[in-house]
């Protein structure tokens, strides 16, 4: 009978480490993909932020070439 709970006793402290490992694991997991999510919209954010400069400039430098060469043509209209 001391064996047999003895045995039971080892069986529920195994029980309980086991749950309290396995409720360490999930947040753990939980806690890595939250950060890989701020990660990945971090980035992803970079990326637009990025993409979106590059066609301010090229916007930009588009309005200069098109008002140099109007503005070319209307003096040489103008003195023609």
């Amino acid at each position: 009978m001391m064996r047999m709970r003895q045995s039971l006793a080892q069986f529920e402290a195994a029980f309980h480490e086991e749950t309290v490992e396995d409720r360490q694991r999930r947040e753990r997991l939980r806690r890595e993909a939250a950060r890989r999510s701020v990660q990945r919209r971090n980035e992803r954010v970079t990326r637009h932020s990025t993409a979106r400069f590059l066609m301010l400039v090229l916007a930009i430098i588009g309005t200069t070439v098109l008002v140099t060469v109007v503005m070319f043509q209307m003096l040489a209209l103008w003195f023609a």
